[in-house]
């Protein structure tokens, strides 16, 4: 079994800027510059043959290269559920219509599809027990947050495990756009 996600990495010069804004919650688990991505599709637990079937889907995506910028701060989940604070992501059709080509590669391989509303953001920590108003201070302080546009010309497939610090990801397969 081999745990995927499909994603848009962050290039590292807009991540160096995210990194900047890592502090101010007590016990956050923050991601470092390697791990931030934008998920387009998380697949979870599949066997190899299964994930050489995807692979195979995923390259025959014809998309063109978009920009996007990163704006606003957030948390997911409330109050002493709050598990983590991301970097939003500019509305975006490109984005949108790659994230539904994503899904429909998933699925074409017989993958079940996903049922949470799609809201792209770049993960900056995990929290666990976190503060509300140490949470609430982080968002107020960058929720003006604005990278410079940045050109999505590839997305990747990725696996994924867990560590002491945290998931771990490595870049499987990459898929040009334009």
């Amino acid at each position: 079994m081999i745990r995927l996600f499909t994603a848009v990495a962050i290039p590292p010069e807009i991540g160096q800027g995210l990194l900047s804004r890592q502090h101010g919650i007590e016990g956050a688990r923050w991601r470092p510059l390697e791990a931030f991505h934008i998920t387009l599709k998380f697949i979870g637990d599949v066997q190899e043959p299964v994930a050489a079937e995807l692979d195979e889907a995923l390259a025959e995506i014809a998309a063109p290269a978009f920009d996007l910028e990163l704006t606003r701060a957030g948390h997911f989940g409330e109050g002493a559920d709050i598990h983590a604070v991301w970097a939003g992501v500019e509305d975006s059709a490109p984005l949108r219509r790659l994230q539904k080509a994503n899904e429909s590669a998933a699925r074409s391989v017989g993958l079940k599809p996903e049922s949470r509303l799609y809201t792209p953001h770049v993960t900056l920590a995990y929290l666990k027990r976190a503060s509300v108003a140490e949470v609430g201070a982080w968002i107020q302080a960058n929720n003006l947050l604005r990278s410079p546009a940045f050109t999505v010309d590839r997305f990747g497939l990725y696996s994924s495990w867990q560590t002491s610090e945290g998931s771990a990801y490595r870049l499987e397969r990459e898929y040009p756009l334009g």
